[in-house]
Order: C-alpha cells, then sequence, then structure tokens
C-alpha cells in the first residue's frame, strides 16, 4: 500500500514538471564552427535524455566484454560450489544414516569441490570413523588442528580418538591443549577426571574451582564434586593429620550431607575425640537421606567399650528414624543378635521375609545366623544358607560396571569423578552344571559351593559360613550352595548324568527341620530308604 501510493506521488511530480515545461516554452540555439542550430526546448531536453542512454549502454557493453573472463569463472565457481555443498549434505546424511560407502563418496567429492571447508574436513573424520579407518581420522582431525577456524574441534576430536585406544596421557594432553584455547565443558571434565584418575585430588580441586569459576558446570553439581574431593582429601590425611581429616569431612559432609563416606568419616573421628553427641547427631541426620549399613556400623561402635545392650539400643534409634527402611531392620538384628535377644531379632526381619517379599543376601545371611544362634536347627541354617545362594543381591559400590567393597572417590576404569554409586549390580541368569550319578547313596553327599563365573563381586556368604564345616567360604564372588554326591565308583559314559538348571527351589537333598528338631526321613541311610 504505502509502495502504491509513493508510485502515485511520482507520477503526479513527473506530470507537474511535463506541464510547467509546456506551460514555459523556450529555445535552445546552438553555434558551432559557423553553423547555427536551433531547436525548442523539450526538443533539446529529449535529444540529451537519450544520448545519456545511449552512453549508459554502449558503457554497459563495454564493460561486460571486458569482465566476460571473470563472470564466467564465478559462474563456474558457484557450480563447484554448489555441487559441493550438496555432497556435502548427502555425506552427512549418510553418516547418520550409518551408509558407510556413499558418506565416504561424498566426502571425497566434497573435498574435491569445498578444498578449504571445515564441514568439509569433518565429514571426511566421520565417513573415516564410521569405516573404523583409525589413521584417517587421526589425519583428519590433525588438519583440522591446522586451521585456526576449526582447532578447536580437531583437538576434541583426537582426545575421542586417543580415548578409544586407551591412550589416556594423549587424551589428557589434547584436552588441556583445547583448555587454553577457550574452556569449554567437555576440556575442563578431561582435565578434571585425568588429575582424578592419577590421584591428584589438590590439583583437581584447583581445576574443579577454576571450572566453577567460568560457570562451566552448574553449582550443584559443582559443590557435590567439590564435596567428593575433599573427602578424598580428608581420607588421605585421616592417618597423618586428624584434625585435617576431620575439618574436611566435616566441610564435604555439609556440602553434600548424602555422601556417606564424608558422614562416616567426620563421624569416626569426632567418636575418636570424645565428641559423640555431635557424631550421633551427624548420622542420625544423614540417615534420613541415605540410609546405609556403613553408617549404621559406625553408629554403632561410636563409643568404644558399649555393651551390646548399649549397642541394641543405638540401633534401634536408627529404625525410630527410619521404621521401614530394611537397613534400619538389618542393623537391629545384628545388634540383638549380638545381645543374645532373638526375639528382637526375629521381630525386626520379620517383615523383611515375610511372603511375598523377597529379602536379600544379607536377610538370608541374617536369619541363617538367628537360627544357628537361637535353635541351633542344621536343617533351617542350610535351607536359608541355600535361599542366600539364589536371592537378589544387596547393593553395593559401583562404577562402570565395577563393583567395590568400599567407596572410592573416582572411577579406577575411566577416571570420573564421583563415579560409585551404592545400587544393586544386575542378577545373573542361572548356571546349567552337571550333577553327579542321581542313584548315589544320601548319606555320601556332602554340601559343597559351586562358583560362579560371571563377573567379580564382594564375597557375600564368607561372614555365615566361617563357622560351618559342611560349607567352604568363597571370596571374591557370589556362592550358590549346592549339595553333590561324592562318586564311590567310576562313572562309565553319560547315561547317569542329569543336568540341573539354577536356581532350583529347593536344593536336591536340603533335609528341612521337623517340628520336634530331629532329622526329617531325607536325612536316613539309603538301605533303609529302599526298604522303605
Amino acid at each position: 500500500m504505502i509502495r502504491l501510493l509513493i508510485f502515485f506521488c511520482l507520477l503526479a511530480l513527473a506530470a507537474f514538471g511535463l506541464s510547467w515545461f509546456i506551460d514555459r516554452p523556450g529555445e535552445i540555439v546552438i553555434t558551432w564552427q559557423g553553423r547555427q542550430i536551433e531547436t525548442t526546448l523539450a526538443v533539446g531536453l529529449g535529444f540529451v535524455v537519450a544520448f545519456a542512454i545511449g552512453l549508459s549502454i554502449l558503457w554497459a557493453i563495454i564493460r561486460t566484454v571486458f569482465r566476460l573472463p571473470s563472470v564466467i569463472a564465478f559462474a563456474s565457481r558457484q557450480r563447484k560450489r554448489g555441487k559441493g555443498y550438496a555432497a556435502l549434505s548427502r555425506g552427512m546424511i549418510a553418516a547418520g544414516a550409518g551408509d558407510v560407502r556413499l558418506a565416504r563418496k561424498s566426502a571425497t567429492e566434497a573435498a574435491k569441490h569445498l578444498p578449504d571447508e571445515p564441514l568439509a574436513l569433518l565429514l571426511k573424520a566421520q565417513a573415516a570413523q564410521l569405516a573404523g579407518d583409525r589413521a584417517a581420522t587421526d589425519l583428519a582431525f590433525a588438519d583440522m588442528v591446522e586451521r585456526p577456524a576449526t582447532r578447536l574441534l580437531g583437538l576434541r576430536g583426537l582426545h575421542i580418538e586417543a580415548q578409544r585406544r586407551g591412550d589416556a596421557e594423549a587424551a589428557h594432553h589434547f584436552a588441556q591443549e583445547a583448555h587454553k584455547i577457550a574452556p569449554l565443558a567437555w576440556s575442563a571434565k578431561a582435565v578434571l577426571d585425568h588429575r582424578a584418575a592419577q590421584g591428584d585430588w589438590q590439583k583437581a580441586l584447583s581445576a574443579l574451582d577454576a571450572n566453577i569459576a567460568a560457570k562451566l558446570i552448574d553449582k550443584k553439581t559443582g559443590e557435590r564434586q567439590k564435596a567428593v574431593l575433599e573427602t578424598a582429601l580428608a581420607i588421605e590425611a585421616d592417618a597423618t593429620s586428624p584434625d585435617e581429616a576431620l575439618r574436611l569431612s566435616r566441610l564435604a559432609a555439609g556440602r553434600e550431607p548424602s555422601l556417606v563416606p564424608a558422614v562416616a568419616l567426620a563421624a569416626r573421628l569426632l567418636s575418636r575425640k570424645g565428641d559423640i553427641r555431635k557424631a550421633a547427631k551427624l548420622i542420625e541426620t544423614a540417615w534420613v537421606k541415605s540410609p546405609h549399613p556403613d553408617l549404621a556400623d559406625v553408629y554403632l561402635d561410636l563409643r568404644p567399650g558399649d555393651s551390646n545392650a548399649d549397642r541394641l539400643t543405638r540401633a534401634q534409634m536408627l529404625m525410630r528414624i527410619m521404621p521401614r527402611e530394611p537397613e534400619s531392620r538389618m542393623a537391629v538384628a545384628r545388634a540383638a543378635l549380638a545381645a543374645r535377644d532373638f526375639n528382637t531379632a526375629r521381630q525386626a526381619m520379620t517383615p523383611l521375609i515375610a511372603e511375598g517379599e523377597q529379602p536379600t543376601v544379607r536377610m538370608c545371611l541374617i536369619m541363617a545366623d538367628l537360627e544357628d544362634a537361637e535353635h541351633g536347627a542344621l536343617g533351617d541354617v542350610r535351607a536359608w544358607l541355600a535361599r542366600a545362594s539364589r536371592a537378589p543381591r544387596d547393593a553395593v559400590w559401583m562404577a562402570d560396571g565395577i563393583a567395590a567393597e568400599s567407596w572410592q572417590p573416582a572411577s579406577p576404569v575411566t577416571g570420573k569423578l564421583d563415579a560409585f554409586v551404592w545400587q544393586r549390580p544386575p542378577e545373573r541368569p542361572g548356571l546349567a552344571i552337571p550333577l553327579h550319578p542321581i542313584d548315589e547313596a544320601p548319606e555320601r553327599a556332602a554340601p559343597t559351593l559351586a562358583l560362579s563365573h560371571a563377573e567379580p563381586e564382594p564375597a557375600i556368604v564368607e561372614e555365615a559360613l566361617e563357622a560351618r564345616p559342611e560349607a567352604e567360604a568363597v571370596s571374591g564372588g557370589a556362592a550358590e550352595i549346592v549339595t553333590a554326591p561324592e562318586p564311590s565308583r567310576p562313572v562309565e559314559g553319560k547315561a547317569n548324568l542329569k543336568p540341573v538348571i539354577f536356581p532350583q527351589a529347593t536344593l536336591p537333598d536340603d533335609p528341612g527341620s521337623s517340628d520336634s528338631g530331629e532329622p526329617t526321613e531325607a536325612l536316613a541311610p539309603a538301605s533303609e530308604a529302599k526298604k522303605k
């Protein structure tokens, strides 16, 4: 609408100017070399305009002729550029889709048409990565490092490739070089993890402070990692400087009250100094957020020389704080067992082993200890031990698929800071094993331990089996208790071998226990069983 108004305004001005010339006629006289030319003003003005237009056209033609080579070259470059970007687009899509052949072909074409384009180098590196050509990948990223525009991208690519081949020093070098150019989140994390992997907690703490100051990590994550590093420093200082260890551990517990190692260490150091009240308060506060067996152990042993009854009273305090928490009940049960208060121990464990529940290995072992200490019923003890062999495993400290007996500030695999979490390891499928001949006499049967050959995990049955002559404690892996008869004669062929898949509902020769406490018929000699 505005353009239309402007057009009408210009048209009106043109009409006004034309009428002004018509109303004011005049003559133009030109005398040149004895000749005189007379014309009207309108004709003279028209001649001047036509001459100007003709001169402009002539100049345009001359200029086009002289610029024709450069125009042809520009058009050729534009065609090559268009082909290059089309190949680049095709290659990016092919790399994302996993088409190795098309990605490499497009990368070659893009590099041919766009030799100075950074994205062409990136496509070349991605195609080489997709094809598994590590040498070509490193070469492409090295070319990026040589160019200022892609230097950071090349350093990150070389860092990732060094990590893939397990070269920690090279990966740290590239991350440091990138961090010098610009403090980025990935380079800051890589530098921090490298120093944590080396156990240089003080330098790691300095790097973390720099990352927080540069706002490369959020405040909550920064406080958590700071607490982890302060805990690591406190653990190191525990043996040589208890006061410094106490200061650092309390500082870490203040930053992150749910960090169990910091709270446990601070409470233990406070109890050594005789400040039992502060230590107890510290654990009671942390117990609400993180009920953990390490906290329970420290809490029960706060005052050296306490009787088992005193320790039971402390355990009952934890259960009053978190009455529905299984760790609270297991702490009470263990303390009650030590105090020979079997009724309290059984009451604490009853909700955990009720029908419909899935008691873990520790719960089953506590019940085995309870049956052994209260009744001495071998059948019930063996039944609980058998149940422990196939029960869900308890939570452990895990990082990058590795289970550890104690917490560590960094992962032993990748060096990642604060990698350990308290969780249950994944359950493993049952193990198929062949049994010995099934026609052997049951009185020759002796309980053995079948060791699972899956991933290593903490010993979970060693404590419960130490005092039992019928089983051997196996450390370094989860043990499944099975009974296998000892053959009295050589086995010929495989017809009398019967495979069985674990876990089983009950052991093949588990005698159980009768109401009277006497062995059941499963314990009778083979000859008597045959007579019956």
